[in-house]
């Protein structure tokens, strides 16, 4: 398997302002992001061959089908896909628009992944979006439920108190709603303390309010061309390095050799896009990370889970500063799902976007030094019933 790093680049991206956006249709947000995406571009609309849309979400109003993507962005005629793979749907229009320009069968594609969830009136996500883990563990499961499970089962395992275990967790809230602050796009923006996390209304023990992400309106897509390509277009396109998902069969939930405080498809899925990019030891050699925290704890799992901490140690990373914003790996610099939001179509291509903003220095305020390599990580399902995008971006 010759993978694809370096085969593909991306030259243009947008981003909307994620956020209760009902000012704007999701059409709206659509022609947003890609207007950007274009103009950074530098290309024009008829030279995208093909286009890949994710949306998750069936009660929004955009149906099943990508073909709202042709008529609102006015590309009739183009073969467009729509894309849905619970929380990685935009990851997986990335990874579709990525494969079919490395195939050769494109020059350029577009990828867009769009949610318009503040409409469907629901505080989280829609419960048809369970679907099969909710045939699986019994109508009362939840996602906060399962993944306090988790972080309870970590505390455990590892020796953890759990009031020591909640301010640990506390800390990765606290940093990504700092960094969020510096996001013009984020949803939320406002600092929060250790003891506003501790103090906070309990939603499954020990996970409280600032434990959780929300939901949000917003659109984010990215154009792709060949490296060659990339090269002409622009002094600072950004290169895939690795694109890999793991997908769990649900074997986890009948045997007893998973421990329940990690997520094996995240580990799987690190393995395959690190052995992909050449890199071998990812402590060193990543330079930032965005990674799926719709809970704070599936945040410290996936630090160890993608190797930039040792197994039941990220304990002492988190304390230490290692991945705030200033630290050796910054984690979530845009605020992550907790505070940049997490409109589920949109999200991976959101991560994506950050990561490339970094890498071309153009990310203001919450600009990292130097950066790289960045890695994002997508996550659908729940801690015993999933599956788990990693994308890795560099500058060279």
């Amino acid at each position: 398997m010759s993978g694809i790093k370096d085969k593909v680049a991306i030259i243009g991206m947008g981003c909307t302002k994620f956020g209760e956006r009902f000012d704007k249709s999701a059409e709206d947000l659509m022609l947003d992001c890609f207007l950007e995406a274009l103009e950074d571009s530098g290309i024009e609309k008829k030279d995208i061959d093909a286009a890949w849309m994710g949306c998750s979400v069936d009660e929004t109003s955009l149906g099943k089908s990508a073909i709202i993507l042709n008529s609102t962005l006015r590309m009739p005629y183009t073969p467009v896909t729509r894309t849905e793979n619970y929380c990685a749907t935009g990851t997986e229009a990335f990874r579709g628009a990525c494969y079919a320009v490395a195939s050769g069968a494109y020059d350029v594609a577009l990828a867009l992944g769009v949610e318009k969830l503040k409409d469907v009136g629901f505080g989280g996500l829609p419960p048809g979006q369970m679907g099969t883990v909710r045939r699986l563990l019994g109508p009362n499961s939840t996602a906060p439920g399962e993944f306090a499970q988790m972080a309870n089962t970590y505390f455990a395992k590892y020796g953890i108190d759990p009031d020591e275990g909640k301010r640990i967790l506390a800390h990765i809230s606290v940093k990504s709603h700092h960094n969020g602050t510096l996001s013009p796009k984020a949803h939320l923006r406002k600092e929060i303390t250790i003891e506003d996390v501790l103090k906070a209304p309990m939603i499954a023990s020990p996970l409280g309010l600032f434990d959780c992400c929300g939901v949000s309106d917003g659109a984010a897509c990215a154009i792709i061309t060949t490296a060659e390509k990339a090269k002409k277009l622009r002094k600072d396109p950004i290169y895939v390095k690795a694109l890999q998902i793991s997908a769990t069969s649900g074997e986890d939930l009948m045997y007893n050799t998973w421990d329940g405080a990690h997520v094996e498809s995240t580990y799987r899925a690190g393995i395959r896009a690190y052995k992909e990019a050449e890199i071998t030891d990812p402590r060193k050699e990543i330079s930032m990370m965005e990674v799926h925290d719709c809970f704070s704890i599936t945040e410290l799992t996936a630090y160890e889970d993608l190797q930039t901490s040792p197994r039941g140690r990220a304990r002492e990373d988190i304390e230490s500063g290692f991945y705030d914003l200033d630290g050796q790996i910054p984690c979530q610099p845009d605020g992550g799902l907790k505070c940049f939001g997490h409109p589920t179509g949109a999200s991976g291509l959101r991560m994506i976007y950050e990561i490339y903003k970094q890498l071309q220095g153009k990310a203001g305020e919450r600009q990292i030094k130097n950066p790289k390599l960045g890695i994002t990580h997508n996550m659908g399902g729940i801690p015993c019933y999933n599956l788990a995008a990693v994308t890795i971006l560099g500058t060279k």
